[in-house]
């Protein structure tokens, strides 16, 4: 990786790197660690990234524990690491779901079947007596149709989380680099 030597270039890596995130399943900020401000953290999968308004999608079953979470406290921190680059990208921000509403609707829409049938299934976090997906018996291994997956939108939203900072870590042998970037466009840099 080149050294960024700029606040501009390090924008333009973060920005970079988070649209790979989407588009890429195998990019390493495809699946981010996402954690409420209780410190419960998750992975979760990265499905869109608007760079205007530094903001981060994600798909969650409003039955989760995070969501009454983000609710209550929308703080939400979000960490991913590329390994082979050698860079982290911590950030810093606030949560908001949507059930409903043309974002909701839209990521719902955009959603296979086969995704879908997972908000078919029990809640996050349901007991069971043994190991189980969670999902009906009818479904496992099945792609439903529209009909089969109507009932599962009432459990589907979307998390939507700005960003208010990125800190922005690489890590090399001349010599770490670390500048921490606002989504207004503020950067600094600091030690690592």
């Amino acid at each position: 990786m080149a050294m960024q030597e700029t606040f501009e270039s390090v924008r333009a890596d973060i920005e970079r790197r988070l649209r790979d995130g989407v588009e890429n399943r195998n990019s390493a900020m495809h699946t981010p660690v996402v954690a409420t401000g209780n410190a419960d953290a998750r992975i979760m999968v990265l499905r869109d990234f608007d760079a205007q308004n530094w903001t981060l999608r994600f798909h969650t079953d409003v039955r989760a524990p995070k969501v009454p979470e983000i609710e209550a406290d929308p703080r939400v921190g979000v960490l991913a690491y590329d390994r082979g680059a050698k860079l982290q990208l911590r950030g810093r921000g606030s949560g908001r779901i949507e059930r409903n509403g043309p974002v909701a609707d839209a990521a719902w829409e955009e959603s296979t079947n086969f995704a879908r049938r997972c908000y078919l299934g029990e809640g996050p976090g349901a007991r069971s007596d043994k190991p189980t997906s969670g999902l009906p018996e009818w479904i496992e291994g099945e792609e439903p149709s529209e009909t089969q997956v109507q009932p599962a939108r009432e459990n589907f939203a979307v998390l939507i989380v700005h960003i208010d900072e990125i800190d922005w870590f690489y890590l090399s042998n001349d010599g770490h680099r670390r500048a921490v970037l606002t989504r207004t466009g503020k950067g600094r840099w600091i030690a690592p």
